[in-house]
């Protein structure tokens, strides 16, 4: 298929490659025209100027930028991508944003006669780099058929959560999974040392049971060696988690824990962490 994709950060740069090598034709915009034209020579493909160019004869466009106002801003903007779009094409939006906006583009693009997939992504950079990203969709299921196989080159499993909103809502589930087990985790490795215990023969031992993870696999023996300089940044969870509190005021949900972590972020922030990866609240246990 001709295919776009619209942000080429950590994440988009290596979606786009993956649609690119599978043979699928693509068009990349990027607010950076150097970062757009790195990837055409890496990749192949073609870059352009604005959304609405690099989306025309596009039979899906993908995006994956910072927030709501990002996205609303390459999709309903001056020379956004719903301006440039033909009938009967989809956007598969893989930036973590609300539900609330993909609702609302997914109203304004069946005005336009194109189809709005909300598809948050989780697996972080390593996921996009090795092609290995889960994700999670919601729309209509028709759109969804044609859009899986062509999500399935960046993916290792892509999922129909339900209608408008539902990709994003499953999203934030996760982020709420992701945060929990760190701070426990944190709180874990420092009681180690505390205890004077081997806290990487702690990792072996325990990851081998119940209490294994992912986030103990892959960040339980950097958090021993105090390194962060890498990941996903805390700013990003930040973002994640008020996305997640914003909803959960809307439907109900009692989330103390969640609440209360994301405060224990904001301290980290405040150490400097910003950029720092989400494994490093055990910083702040260290104080």
């Amino acid at each position: 298929m001709k295919t776009a994709f619209l942000g080429l950060g950590v994440m988009g740069y290596h979606m786009a490659g993956y649609l690119q090598k599978a043979g699928h034709d693509t068009t990349v915009y990027n607010r950076t025209a150097a970062k757009s034209e790195k990837w055409a020579t890496e990749f192949g493909g073609s870059k352009a100027d604005t959304p609405a160019a690099a989306v025309a004869d596009a039979d899906i466009v993908f995006c994956c930028v910072g927030n709501d106002n990002d996205l609303r801003a390459v999709v309903m903007g001056e020379n956004g991508a719903f301006g440039g779009m033909k009938s009967g094409s989809i956007f598969v939006d893989n930036t973590t944003a609300s539900a609330e906006v993909a609702r609302e583009l997914y109203a304004a693009g069946k005005e336009r006669g194109v189809s709005f997939i909300d598809a948050p992504v989780s697996g972080g950079e390593a996921g996009a780099q090795n092609g290995a990203l889960t994700v999670m969709c919601g729309g209509d299921a028709d759109a969804f058929a044609i859009a899986q196989p062509v999500i399935d080159t960046f993916s290792r499993a892509v999922t129909l959560m339900g209608p408008s909103g539902s990709g994003q809502l499953t999203k934030m589930v996760n982020q709420v999974c992701i945060a929990g087990a760190l701070q426990g985790l944190s709180e874990a490795l420092n009681f180690s040392e505390c205890a004077g215990l081997d806290s990487k023969l702690v990792l072996d031992v325990i990851s081998k049971g119940a209490a294994q993870s992912w986030q103990m696999e892959n960040r339980g023996t950097t958090m021993v060696d105090d390194q962060f300089e890498f990941g996903f940044a805390v700013d990003w969870m930040r973002k994640d988690l008020a996305i997640v509190l914003s909803e959960a005021e809307n439907n109900g949900a009692q989330m103390p824990v969640t609440a209360l972590v994301d405060q224990f972020y904001k301290d980290v922030q405040a150490m400097g962490g910003s950029r720092w990866d989400t494994s490093s609240l055990i910083r702040r246990l260290k104080r």
